[in-house]
């Protein structure tokens, strides 16, 4: 090799070097000791003998753990779709000529860069079965009020309703960049045509716009199946609604940091890890598909 590209090479794995080393440490790492911890009985004070697949049998005769699956299934099969769904539809229309284009980016992107903290207590207080605002609009038209965070029937959707207008903003961004890069020729020759904007916006804008969607339906699903903040903040645990809307991760800090079950906790971890690996291995086959389609 010679001794300008060797240069180049060594350059290139010092400037990598910092992020390898915190990705080594911080994900790396901690994933194999959850793993062989999964394998313990590891408790509140560090100590822990190991008990083979011990843990993964307790899990397998947990309803505690199939309920918070199906929570967590209910709640992606909900919110991703409509979620990105909703943030094409955005995104599209924010990509055309309209009056105040600017201010309606920054309040739709502003959910996005709010913390899930702040998020959560304000819709906590619009749910409030008192004096919510929800429930006084229902007022006006003479609806009957509901308890929505405390009914069993109605928690996990409306913390789901709260999961999709938070995200829209983040994935709005993302799709509005992947529309921007569409040539505009396209729209023209079909206009010509006599295309409409319906036949525009399935002809072109999706078949063009299907990597970047791609991207946002496999980040969506993942972050959907470790949904954890609203929830904790939203449903807390002595909340009669805290079992239908409680979720693996949740089912997770129940066990670690709550119970001091962390060794039982960490075989949760690893399923979790496990389920969400699926999900993206078959979302990545029906991409390849799709494109050689």
């Amino acid at each position: 090799m010679r001794k300008d590209k060797l240069e180049n090479y060594i350059w290139a794995y010092i400037m990598i070097l910092p992020l390898v080393i915190g990705i080594t440490i911080f994900y790396i790492l901690p994933f194999f000791q959850n793993l062989y911890f999964s394998f313990t009985n590891l408790g509140a004070f560090g100590k822990f003998e190991f008990i083979g697949l011990q843990n993964y049998k307790e899990i397998v005769k947990d309803p505690k753990m199939y309920k918070a699956l199906k929570n967590t299934f209910i709640y992606v099969f909900f919110s991703v779709p409509i979620g990105i769904m909703c943030s094409t539809i955005i995104a599209t229309i924010l990509n055309s000529k309209i009056k105040g284009l600017t201010i309606y980016r920054v309040l739709y992107f502003l959910p996005a860069v709010t913390m899930p903290t702040a998020i959560a207590m304000v819709w906590k207080w619009m749910y409030n079965k008192d004096f919510g605002i929800l429930n006084q609009i229902l007022d006006k038209f003479n609806i009957e009020g509901r308890a929505w965070l405390s009914d069993p029937e109605t928690a996990l959707y409306a913390v789901i309703i709260v999961a999709i207008w938070s995200s829209i903003g983040y994935n709005m961004v993302i799709l509005l960049a992947g529309l921007q890069g569409i040539p505009k020729m396209y729209y023209e020759a079909a206009k010509i045509d006599g295309a409409s904007s319906i036949i525009c916006f399935f002809k072109i804008t999706l078949p063009l716009l299907s990597p970047t969607l791609f991207f946002v339906t496999v980040m969506s699903f993942i972050s959907s199946f470790q949904i954890f903040d609203l929830i904790f903040m939203m449903v807390s645990r002595s909340n009669p609604a805290f079992e239908s809307s409680m979720t693996i991760v949740y089912f997770f800090y129940t066990n670690a940091f709550q119970m001091s079950e962390k060794g039982y906790a960490a075989a949760i971890a690893v399923i979790l890890f496990i389920i969400i690996l699926i999900f993206t291995v078959v979302q990545m086959k029906l991409q390849k598909k799709l494109i050689n389609y």
